[in-house]
């Protein structure tokens, strides 16, 4: 049975990929790229488990607020920590800070995805590269590490206008 729909299938304000809609483990609809990317920006992990405790409310507040500068990184640490305590009574998983991740270089594809396009027989200009969202990047490098479905790789390509 496939479940519903994603909550954030139709908010307006928020970049939301087609191809998670497939993101679905033990019944729990998976962290959407834009969380993960902020995540990745305040250097905080959050587990499955810990997204599953979250009412829809405070998974569309955290899709929803912006993260583009330090203020609102901070704001948004901040609510994040706040969920993570009360839904689990623990201090959340910190990560490193990558000053320069993969995405962010729009003028090099990297090595990771080379390697999975060649896979799929599959090719990616460094024009296309430079012209997708740093989401878009993101998502892509996600899609790309090992333990990751990497069937969803061929759907977001497409999605993008790259497949």
């Amino acid at each position: 049975m496939k479940p519903a729909p994603s909550p954030f299938i139709e908010l307006e304000n928020i970049e939301y990929f087609r191809f998670e809609e497939d993101f679905v483990e033990k019944n729990v609809r998976c962290i959407p790229m834009i969380v993960r990317f902020k995540m990745d920006e305040v250097c905080i992990k959050l587990k499955l488990s810990e997204w599953s405790k979250f009412s829809v409310e405070e998974r569309i507040e955290l899709a929803v607020m912006s993260c583009d500068n330090r203020e609102e990184a901070t704001a948004f640490k901040s609510y994040l920590v706040q969920l993570i305590t009360k839904y689990t009574r623990s201090e959340p998983s910190a990560m490193e800070y990558n000053i320069a991740p993969d995405w962010a270089n729009a003028t090099a594809l990297p090595q990771v995805l080379l390697e999975k396009l060649l896979e799929f027989d599959l090719v990616v200009s460094t024009e296309q590269w430079a012209a997708l969202s740093n989401l878009q990047r993101f998502a892509l490098l996600k899609l790309c590490k090992s333990g990751h479905e990497n069937k969803n790789l061929p759907k977001a390509l497409k999605e993008f206008g790259l497949g």
